[in-house]
C-alpha cells in the first residue's frame, strides 16, 4: 500500500507538471485520477496515524459507541459478514494475535480500527469539494462512494468481531 500511494503521489506531481506545461486534457485527467488516488492513500495513512498515535490500540470497551446494538446481528447475517471477513486484508496483523496480545488489548486495536475506518468513512467524500473546479460529478461520486464502502466494510468487520473477543476478556476475568 505505501508503494501505491508513492506512486500516486508521483504521477499526480508528473502529470499536473506535464499538464501545466502541454495543456492537454487527457493529462488533466491523468492528473486528476492520480490525485485522488493519491488523497484517498494519504488520507487513509493520515487518519490511521492520527488514531495511532492518540489511542496508542486503547479504548474505553465500556463506551456506548463500541457496544454492538440490537439490530446488528440480524444486518451481519443478510450481509453474510462471517463468509467475507476471512477474505479481507489486515494492515498490522499483529495486533489482533492472541499469541501476542491479551483479549483487552485485541478489542482496544479493534476499536481504534473501527473508529479509523468510520472517519475514513466521511472523509472518503471529500473529494466531491474538487467538482465545482473540475466537473465530472459522477466520477468524484463513485469513486467517493466506493471508498466508502470499503472502509465501511472494514469497521463492519471489526464491530462484527469485537462480541466474541469481548466474551474472552470476560472468560480471562473469570479465571
Amino acid at each position: 500500500m505505501k508503494t501505491t500511494m508513492v506512486v500516486a503521489v508521483l504521477a499526480t506531481i508528473v502529470f499536473t507538471i506535464l499538464y501545466r506545461t502541454t495543456d492537454n486534457g487527457v493529462i488533466l485527467s491523468l492528473a486528476i485520477t492520480a490525485g485522488t488516488i493519491s488523497y484517498h492513500f494519504v488520507m487513509r495513512y493520515a487518519v490511521a496515524g492520527i488514531f495511532r498515535h492518540t489511542m496508542h490500540n486503547q479504548a474505553d470497551l465500556s463506551r456506548k459507541w463500541y457496544q454492538q446494538k440490537k439490530w446488528e446481528k440480524n444486518l451481519y447475517q443478510k450481509l453474510h459478514v462471517k463468509q467475507w471477513k476471512g477474505k479481507m486484508p489486515t494492515y498490522e496483523p499483529s495486533y489482533f494475535d492472541l499469541r501476542l496480545h491479551t483479549p483487552e488489548e485485541i478489542a482496544g486495536a479493534m476499536c481504534q480500527a473501527e473508529v479509523s475506518h468510520e472517519v475514513i468513512v466521511i472523509l472518503s467524500f471529500l473529494p466531491l469539494l474538487t467538482v465545482p473546479e473540475f466537473g465530472a460529478f459522477w466520477v468524484f461520486l463513485i469513486t467517493s462512494l466506493l471508498s466508502a464502502l470499503m472502509d465501511l466494510a472494514f469497521a463492519i468487520m471489526q464491530r462484527y468481531n469485537r462480541p466474541r473477543i469481548m466474551k474472552l476478556c470476560g472468560a480471562g476475568k473469570r479465571r
